[in-house]
């Protein structure tokens, strides 16, 4: 720490400070940490202006902690100040603080301590200042200079007298005046610094060819071929030569187009260029005369390289020497593995990453390199792999964070290096975020924005508010108690059926339970869906009512419907035995075949087989048979064919007495 102390880089002590400390010995030296004394012998840095004990710097200057390159103190022939890291002599001398008078200055009590006594005449630390020191010799650095200096603006236009030490920067109001990057207007900004900015002007300017104009900035341009200010519009120039017969062949360009290329000083071979003019002059053809004339042609076949061919595969024209660009006829250079239909076919092996397919034209590689970026995400999860696709796992994200990693409540603590992705530490202490509830926290601080459900047991309310619930846990909100809600409805005549829920109990807005009014015919509920505030429809009753006949054997469960059916044809047979009753003169009672008492006791008939029984039922009564023994109330679930029973009756003497209680029927 003491070394990192030393190392560290320190402001340069004020002259007055340093003269008080000197003075009262309480100034201390920065390598032995011991108070300079007023008699001895000091070294002082003329960079970092510290004091040190003359010993105490010899030492360092020989110490292999001042050479930065590891070299000794022969190899090394200036080491460093231990502050200021400007280089010492190799035998540091005791000399006053001007560095340059008297070398072992005696100490006198009307001087500051190892001072020279006379003026110092260092020259000033600033770059502009050209006079002396003028105070007494002194330790640190040396003051502002006094002297009156006329110094200028930024701009130079105005000048005034001002002290040379002040390093404030003179700004007159005028306009600096100067000429801008267009050469043509002038800059109308107030004295600045540095550089004019760009002219803002909009001009016009024109392509070189004059058919296309635009507008820029006034100055754009200007360091071009003519510094006219013009432009390539990158058409075809289309300007007459001087041949007067052809057009400019050439791109927007500066200056005068170039002579006819199809002149006769300039061609001096054929179309396709194989055979110089002046040989097919000796075979016969004639001089061209301008440059309107046909260039002859050598009879050969053209073999120029087409635009449509690659470095691997050629394509050349094979017409014969002419003029002009080459037809879409060509000639195909194969390698010598491939055929004709092989330059058609693209590669379908794998490349070297498993992933994608060559897809090359007759493609002769072995390895299949894939130049395609990966771009899969890295192990972080936040960057994505930028190497060539390959084949396995991705390098881990090389990215780092050189920042602290803590935990939410700060208490454990990751130092860098910090590779990406890294997750926060893992913390003992309880949660310290603000949680919704009130409850003692059980669980530890975490990473993640929500907290885990507190589970502290509480008491609550079921959700229809019928009874209230122990040990729920506190994050629970819809508690069911499993009971019927039985609230009442807004129609009033019902009651919710549904289990214990929340919100409202009609969820469809309205009741559909069944009406309960009674019917004014039957009696029994409407049945038909809650209709608050009209009559009950008219509709047939779906009830089911229990019938049976008079002596109580056939029941049977019907419609209400049929019910009454039934009952009407009962009350017309009833009627028509009453009617013959009132013929005889006798009084009859009919109020009891129309009441709605008499239609719920709807009866049935009684059939063959209810007389069969009340005829047995009335002979085990003359007989005083046990009517809980009688064997006549016991109908035997055997079936005897007519046969059996016309045998039975003919052979009365093979009965035996317990069976004469039986009647065939």
């Amino acid at each position: 720490l003491h070394l990192w102390f030393l190392l560290s880089p320190k402001p340069p002590p004020p002259a007055g400070c340093l003269i008080e400390q000197l003075s009262e010995e309480k100034y201390e030296c920065m390598v032995c940490c011991d108070v300079i004394r007023l008699m001895a012998p000091v070294w002082s840095c003329q960079s970092c202006f510290h004091v040190f004990h003359l010993n105490c710097i010899k030492k360092w200057a020989r110490s292999p902690a001042s050479q930065a390159d590891g070299t000794t103190l022969q190899q090394h022939v200036d080491p460093p100040c231990l502050l200021s890291n400007q280089p010492i002599q190799q035998s540091p001398t005791h000399s006053a603080h001007c560095g340059r008078k008297v070398t072992n200055p005696e100490w006198q009590r009307s001087e500051i301590p190892h001072s020279c006594g006379d003026m110092c005449g260092k020259k000033r630390s600033g770059a502009d200042c050209n006079h002396p020191c003028n105070i007494l010799c002194h330790p640190g650095p040396c003051p502002q200079c006094p002297a009156f200096v006329t110094k200028a603006c930024i701009c130079g236009r105005t000048s005034q007298p001002m002290r040379c030490g002040q390093a404030t920067v003179l700004q007159c109001d005028k306009v600096c005046g100067a000429v801008l990057n267009c050469a043509e207007h002038t800059c109308s900004q107030v004295c600045h610094r540095g550089q004019c900015q760009p002219c803002q002007l909009l001009v016009q300017q024109v392509c070189y060819c004059g058919v296309t104009s635009r507008e820029v900035l006034c100055g754009t341009d200007k360091d071009g071929f003519d510094g006219s200010g013009h432009f390539s519009c990158q058409k075809l120039c289309g300007k007459m030569l001087e041949c007067e017969a052809h057009q400019c062949q050439q791109v927007c360009h500066p200056g005068p187009c170039q002579p006819c290329p199809r002149s006769p000083s300039l061609v001096k071979t054929c179309p396709c260029g194989q055979t110089p003019l002046a040989k097919l002059l000796e075979l016969g053809y004639s001089e061209r005369q301008s440059c309107s004339d046909l260039i002859p042609s050598c009879g050969k076949t053209c073999n120029k390289p087409l635009a449509c061919g690659s470095s691997d595969s050629i394509h050349i024209c094979e017409k014969l020497c002419h003029e002009g660009s080459c037809g879409p006829e060509t000639k195909i250079k194969l390698r010598p593995c491939c055929s004709l239909s092989d330059i058609y076919k693209r590669c379908n092996k794998k490349r070297s990453c498993g992933r994608h397919k060559c897809g090359e034209l007759c493609c002769v590689s072995v390895e299949h390199k894939c130049h395609l970026i990966c771009g899969y995400k890295l192990n972080c999860g936040l960057h994505r792999c930028q190497e060539p696709c390959h084949r396995g796992n991705c390098e881990p994200c090389w990215q780092s964070s050189f920042d602290e990693l803590t935990c939410h409540c700060g208490q454990s603590v990751l130092y860098p290096p910090i590779a990406c992705g890294t997750k926060p530490p893992e913390c003992k202490n309880l949660c310290t975020r603000r949680h919704e509830c009130d409850h003692p926290v059980f669980h530890n601080c975490h990473s993640e924005e929500k907290c885990p459900p507190c589970t502290y047991l509480t008491q609550k309310w079921c959700m229809g508010k019928h009874e209230q619930r122990n040990n729920i846990p506190c994050h629970l909100q819809d508690i069911s108690c499993g009971l019927t809600c039985n609230k009442e409805l807004p129609c009033e005549m019902h009651h919710c059926k549904r289990l214990c829920h929340r919100g409202e109990c009609l969820a469809e807005g309205s009741c559909h339970q069944p009406c309960t009014l009674p019917r004014p015919d039957c009696g029994h509920p409407c049945a038909a869906p809650c209709h608050k505030g009209s009559s009950c429809p008219r509709t047939t009753c779906t009830a089911k009512v229990a019938l049976q006949c008079d002596c109580g054997r056939r029941k049977e469960t019907v419609h209400c419907t049929d019910a009454a059916t039934s009952y009407q044809r009962y009350a017309a047979i009833a009627m028509a035995s009453k009617l013959s009753d009132m013929q005889l003169g006798d009084s009859v009672d009919i109020g009891q075949l129309i009441t709605k008492k008499e239609l719920k006791q709807t009866r049935l008939e009684c059939d063959q087989e209810c007389a069969t029984l009340e005829r047995n039922r009335r002979l085990a009564e003359a007989l005083q048979i046990d009517s809980s023994a009688d064997p006549f109330n016991i109908r035997s679930t055997s079936i005897y064919s007519d046969s059996l029973k016309e045998d039975a009756r003919f052979y009365t003497s093979y009965w035996v007495l317990p069976h004469a209680k039986i009647l065939l029927t």
